[in-house]
């Protein structure tokens, strides 16, 4: 079933990519490419996605290789997830159909199939919700170790939202609770040294102080905006030898940062000289009105908490995909370098027609942006359908699979730059397989109501207490008790003796540890069950 899932779910990626060949892309996905050819190779976006890109480009000429492997890591992302979901009680049927129409979904379809770091960002988040809802062991661990590297390999800000989602879990499970913390702190930090000491060592430039801090600025923007007068005129010089203090003004929306660094008359230059002066401005403004940099904030980050988007305020709307057929718009003069090749970025279908139907089904779902391209309701429908669950099954590890979807709720709350739908993608999805889970959890629950009131209140199956457990017999051999992963019980594994392995086993037969049949419930494990 997994297999015919994964090979229903590809097919229809695959269709994507015909019809978007060789992907979709924006002025991000040409600057990837760009300063690994044009040089210098810089690590301001992500070297490892960029390393991706440049392998593809010097092997085959082309891109379409990266998304077709984006096509390939999404399928089996989310068919992980839907087996996953199925262990927790989501019904098998209704959850295999979801993950197999939700690529039809543009936000799902035409996402995988774009030129962005976000992508194999997301696929890891996906692989992360999958793997906590299997619960912890050694494996696992390990498994959840190399996912949260690459969280920060493909996003700057992915340790903020590993950081969360280990807190987050740290607080819901039971077990391996010191080795999670390690495995997330190591984590978090192997990506921070690899950008700033490793890739500097073997000649990658490190970002600038601009592109580091330019949310810091755009707050500065947004206060310049509201209260001119708080700044000193020194401050004011400063501000106005980086931009016009028109710019500033002009570019205090609290949206998005675009109107302010991304115009001509703004000047990386000067801001990376007097990046000091303009951080220490930023920090004078965080002490002393905290709650104008928190508004500023709460206001970029509306893609992560407001279900829908403010069309009145400056770069409100949400971010879909730029969808132009070529790259000749950026790149020129203050803009992306150019380089040999360019012409990579250009759509190249070879099916027309499934081209328009893609594209006329893309603009058909914009109508409906608040429900199809902003992760923030998604992400309240996880923690609803999680918490149901949970109660339902009496288990608080239910709430694990949730960890990565806050870690980045609130990861893009604190830090984010623009109201852009892909900074949100995998709480959508993650979000979506959810539905069969919280439909039955609610049912569940909906039927036990009305089964107390049946019954005058008393439930139909009260729970009896626990009977003293009977001693056991110490059979012959060697035996210790492991704990079981997912149901946190206890198996008695037990291993005859030397002799009587030599006189009862069948000829072939393998040498191992026999398992009871039955969880046995030992009286100093308070976790296990009868």
């Amino acid at each position: 079933m997994s297999f015919a899932t994964f090979a229903a779910i590809q097919a229809i990626l695959l269709l994507w990519w015909a019809a978007f060949y060789p992907g979709l892309f924006s002025r991000d996905s040409v600057l990837y490419l760009s300063h690994t050819l044009a040089g210098p190779w810089v690590s301001d976006h992500s070297v490892l996605y960029d390393a991706l890109m440049w392998l593809s480009f010097t092997v085959t000429g082309d891109l379409g290789a990266v998304t077709l492997l984006q096509t390939t890591a999404m399928a089996a992302a989310l068919t992980f997830l839907a087996q996953s979901l199925k262990r927790l009680g989501s019904p098998p049927r209704s959850t295999t159909v979801l993950a197999i129409v939700l690529p039809l979904l543009p936000p799902v379809g035409a996402f995988t199939v774009a030129l962005w770091k976000d992508v194999p960002f997301t696929i890891c988040a996906i692989t992360i919700a999958a793997v906590a809802c299997r619960g912890l062991d050694r494996r696992n661990l390990l498994v959840l170790g190399a996912l949260f590297v690459g969280l920060g390999l493909f996003r700057a800000n992915g340790f903020l939202v590993v950081a969360v989602a280990v807190v987050v879990l740290l607080l819901v499970v039971r077990t391996m609770r010191v080795r999670l913390a390690l495995t997330g702190l190591v984590a978090a930090v192997i990506p921070l040294g690899l950008n700033n000491v490793a890739f500097p060592a073997v000649g990658i430039t490190a970002p600038s102080a601009t592109y580091v801090y330019h949310t810091a600025f755009a707050d500065l923007a947004y206060a310049f905006h509201e209260r001119p007068g708080r700044f000193q005129p020194r401050e004011v010089e400063v501000l106005s030898q980086v931009a016009p203090l028109s710019r500033w003004w002009q570019g205090g929306s609290c949206a998005t940062v675009n109107p302010l660094i991304w115009r001509k008359d703004f000047s990386w230059q000067q801001a990376e000289v007097h990046s000091a002066e303009l951080l220490n401005m930023w920090k004078r403004l965080l002490l002393e009105s905290p709650g104008q940099v928190i508004d500023a904030r709460l206001c970029r980050g509306a893609i992560a908490w407001r279900i829908a988007a403010d069309a009145e305020a400056e770069g409100g709307l949400t971010y879909h995909f730029s969808r132009r057929p070529t790259a000749d718009e950026y790149v020129g003069p203050d803009k992306v370098t150019d380089f040999p090749g360019r012409e990579v970025f250009t759509l190249r279908t070879g099916f027309p027609g499934l081209y328009g139907a893609a594209y006329s089904w893309l603009d058909l779902t914009y109508r409906l942006d608040w429900l199809m391209w902003r992760g923030a309701l998604w992400s309240y429908l996880t923690y609803l359908a999680l918490g149901l669950a949970a109660i339902v099954r009496r288990r608080r590890a239910v709430l694990a699979a949730g960890a990565i979807v806050m870690g980045q709720q609130l990861a893009v709350l604190a830090n984010i730059s623009a109201q852009d739908f892909r900074y949100m993608a995998s709480p959508i999805f993650i979000g979506m397989l959810l539905l069969p889970l919280l439909v039955s959890s609610t049912a569940e629950l909906i039927r036990r109501r009305r089964a107390r009131r049946t019954t005058g209140g008393v439930p139909l199956a009260v729970p009896q207490p626990r009977p003293e457990p009977l001693p056991l017999k110490e059979p012959a051999g060697s035996q210790h008790w492991r704990r079981l992963p997912v149901t946190g019980g206890q198996v008695l594994l037990w291993r005859a003796p030397h002799q009587a392995r030599r006189a009862t086993r069948a000829p072939g037969a393998r040498r191992d540890w026999l398992v009871s049949r039955r969880v046995v419930w030992h009286p100093q494990r308070q976790d296990a069950r009868p």
